[in-house]
This record gives structure tokens, sequence and C-alpha cells, in this order.
């Protein structure tokens, strides 16, 4: 095997979680009278943590820190009572995981969203599956694309990152990766279309990323 070490991003490469959060973001708003955004509006909103993406929701002259905490604590508050409405696994990525694991892989999972939210989503579709690291964004820790939050499932491996790589499907995580001096998989199912010159390796499916991490 290539690699001891996977570390996964969660939204929009484990887990299409765009319709929960685009609800969410449309309830806040709509609590305080501001007007909604389409699913693909979202899509470009999203993997930068929710206070970010509630902040690129609001109106612009509505962005200040008072009106997005409100905000952002009214989604929170719809989102954590809703993140599995129609949140599902990418098709292939839950029999995936079970084969690296199987295979003796260590996965990892980095993410920008909220710690909690995370935890719950790999417990409710990857519950079988143990990860020696699931980490979201948590106080007094940077999002990506620091590379702190790889470094960190790395240093828990005692693995060092010539021996990892990070999948994900943002120009965020591939910068991540490069950040973190590790190799990047880019999936071309979640929100993001990459050009080449950001993220070289691409593949489209969970058989295509098989292969990939299996060469």
């Amino acid at each position: 095997m290539r690699y001891k070490v996977i570390v996964f991003d969660l939204d929009g490469t484990l887990l299409d979680t765009l319709e929960d959060l685009a609800a969410a973001v449309n309830h806040a708003l709509a609590l305080k009278g501001f007007p909604p955004h389409t699913l693909a509006e979202y899509r470009q909103m999203v993997g930068h943590g929710v206070r970010n993406l509630v902040m690129q929701a609001l109106p612009e002259e509505q962005r200040e820190d008072t009106v997005i905490d409100t905000c952002l604590a009214d989604f929170k508050a719809y989102y954590t009572a809703h993140i599995d409405v129609r949140t599902r696994p990418y098709p292939g990525m839950q029999e995936l995981l079970r084969t690296l694991h199987a295979r003796g892989v260590r996965l990892a999972v980095a993410s920008n969203k909220f710690q909690s939210g995370t935890e719950y989503l790999i417990r409710r579709f990857f519950g079988d599956i143990p990860f020696i690291a699931i980490l979201g964004n948590r106080e007094g820790y940077p999002l990506k694309p620091d590379p702190e939050i790889v470094g960190e499932s790395l240093r828990q491996a005692g693995v060092p990152p010539t021996e990892a790589v990070l999948v994900g499907d943002s120009a965020t995580d591939m910068k991540t990766a490069s950040n973190g001096n590790i190799p990047a998989i880019a999936v071309t199912w979640g929100y993001r279309d990459l050009p080449a010159e950001v993220a070289p390796t691409r593949v489209s499916s969970a058989t295509e990323l098989a292969a990939a991490l299996f060469q």
C-alpha cells in the first residue's frame, strides 16, 4: 500500500452535506427577514467554516459581528437538529473506507466544519470504521488551509508527511496539503471545479480513488 495514513476532507468529499447546510442558513436568514440563497450559490460559499458561511450569506451591509453571531447561533440550532435530513455519503465511499481499514491503512478526517457536527456525521455514516483522528473546527485551532489539522493527525499516527495523503474537493484542501508538504488527491464530485494546475491528481469516482490510493 502506497500510503500509511489517508486524511479525508468531510463536506464534498466523504459526504454531500450541501442541502442541509443551505436549509439551515436560509432558516437563519429568514428569521431576520433576509433573502435566501440557492444551492448553486451555497456551493461557492462552503468550505471555510460555518461562521464564514453565514457571513457570506448575509447581505453585505449586514455583515457586522453582532448580526453574524446571532445568525450563526440560529444556524447552529437548526443545523444541529436537521444535520442529516438530506446528507448522504457519496457513492462507494463507505465501502472504500472499510476496504482501506481492512488493509491496515489508518484513516483520519480533517474538516472546517465545527467539531461536534464533524464527529456526529462520522459516527452517523461511518460508525463502523475506526479513525485515528476526527478533527473539525475547534476554538484555538486554525482552519484549513493551515496544515496544523493534518499535522495533528500525522503526529497521532506517528507517520511522516511522505507516507500520508490528503483527499479533498476544494482549492483549500489542495493548499492545505501543499502547506503541509503532503501529496493530495482531488475528487471531482464535490463542490468545486478545480483546474489541473491546482489539482494535478483528480479522480471522478470511488473506484478511481481506490486505484490512485492502491497503486
